[in-house]
């Protein structure tokens, strides 16, 4: 679930190992770059933490971020 923490949506993926953590970011990649919207994320292991802001609009959350989240949601069901 996505949270809104520190003005960014914020929200944690965990995967059985690094394998599918890193699969995951090529897909969120793929997704991203079609939106031209990137995230700011960090990855350790199995776990990927993600933070969408809009730089454009004074790094605050817009639409883009949600519209973002929301395809990241799609990509997990």
């Amino acid at each position: 679930m996505w949270k809104e923490t520190n003005g960014k949506l914020h929200q944690t993926f965990k995967f059985k190992d690094f394998s599918e953590a890193f699969a995951f970011m090529t897909r969120v990649a793929l997704i991203a770059e079609s939106q031209q919207h990137h995230p700011n994320w960090s990855n350790e292991y199995n776990k990927v933490e993600i933070n969408l802001f809009t730089h454009d609009a004074g790094d605050k959350i817009t639409d883009k971020d949600h519209k973002l989240a929301k395809a990241i949601d799609k990509m997990m069901e």
